[in-house]
């Protein structure tokens, strides 16, 4: 017998014990591959090359203070500054408030967006019906395949926080690296439905000239208007939606955790017995504890990782929660940290018992025989 069937049939011979071992690593691995997974697409993922010459300038307090729309030509005049973009939250409701309805609406320029937000594709004739019709919207191919919708539809959009509706016609339909969950459509819109906020914007999308002018261009757009009576706050677009994830809580913090949580309580799985078939070298009889321990670990590490890719998938499309999901998906390079994780955990939790059982000569270890 070969020591690989050898490990193979020593490793099951109690399957209880085997089942509930792999069972435990399994679901401590999909929660440390989930875990890694949205903390590479939060915090390590800096999106697209395009989106790293963009910035967002906001009101410095929070974002529901509006900023005046003459900014954007002062804004526009700084050195190191491509194009300039407005854009309105709207917050609307589309059909009712089920988590499958909700989507982002967007007040904007529609002859200057897509010069600043150059990954988002949709062909020129599309562009064009939508900066001729003050009713038109575009919207993503994403979420226009999810609810069904082609150019030409029209939605219906109840407001929540403006007292006016939306009625828009879909003139067009991109595409973006990731999907958006947004539809855009004229700010204009706002502006005659609701005279009172005529005037003033959300934030702006700032298109820098280069990744290395990003900071410059950020302390520019600052110091201009540092003293007046709507201060701006300007950020990489990575950060400003780092900002709207803390709005959750401490996210990074939380994650860290249960991290944590996750690797101590692998630690915690193994349990190794005295090994009871003599006539074994030390190092065959150390070999055989940690080749068993390892390969429980990576069984049940490898069912952990493909189940956390299955329920990835599942998130990134379910209602509620796919405006942060949208897009991310378990990597290789995820997988891959995940197993050996769970290898390392396999050979740290046998090794030290496997050692001592090694060293038992056979008295001893007869003496412990029951």
């Amino acid at each position: 017998m070969t020591l690989t069937r050898f490990v193979t049939k020593n490793a099951f011979r109690n399957k209880r014990r085997s089942a509930l071992t792999v069972v435990s690593i399994a679901f401590s691995l999909l929660l440390l591959t989930f875990m890694i997974t949205v903390w590479r697409a939060f915090y390590i993922d800096q999106g697209s090359a395009e989106s790293a010459q963009r910035l967002i300038t906001r009101n410095k307090v929070s974002l529901v203070f509006w900023l005046p729309s003459y900014y954007r030509e002062k804004i526009r005049a700084l050195p190191g500054v491509k194009n300039v973009v407005n854009e309105s939250w709207f917050g609307g409701q589309y059909k009712d408030q089920k988590p499958e309805n909700m989507f982002m609406q967007f007040g904007t320029d529609p002859q200057e967006f897509f010069e600043v937000f150059k990954d988002l594709h949709i062909t020129p004739d599309q562009l064009v019906a939508w900066q001729k019709d003050r009713s038109g919207c575009v919207v993503d191919a994403e979420l226009a395949k999810k609810h069904g919708w082609k150019l030409g539809d029209r939605l219906f959009i109840k407001g929540l926080i403006f007292p006016m509706n939306l009625e828009l016609n879909v003139r067009g339909i991109f595409t973006s690296p990731q999907p958006t969950q947004s539809i855009y459509f004229n700010h204009v819109y706002i502006d005659e439905g609701f005279p009172a906020l005529k005037g003033r914007v959300g934030f702006y999308g700032v298109l820098a000239d280069s990744p290395e002018n990003v900071p410059k261009v950020a302390q520019e757009i600052d110091e201009q208007f540092h003293n007046v009576e709507r201060p701006t706050k300007t950020e990489s677009e990575h950060a400003f939606q780092l900002g709207w994830i803390a709005m959750m809580g401490n996210v990074k913090a939380f994650i860290l955790s249960i991290c944590l949580a996750v690797v101590f309580a692998i630690l915690l799985v193994r349990e190794v017995a005295l090994l009871k078939t003599l006539g074994f070298t030390r190092g065959r009889v150390l070999l055989l504890f940690v080749s068993e321990a390892v390969s429980l670990a990576l069984l049940g590490g490898l069912i952990g990782t493909l189940g956390a890719a299955g329920f990835i998938r599942l998130a990134a499309h379910a209602p509620g929660i796919s405006f942060f999901l949208a897009g991310v998906s378990v990597g290789a390079p995820t997988m891959l940290v995940s197993l050996f994780v769970a290898a390392i955990v396999g050979f740290v939790s046998a090794f030290l018992p496997a050692y001592h059982a090694s060293q038992l000569n056979i008295v001893e270890g007869l003496r412990h025989i029951g």
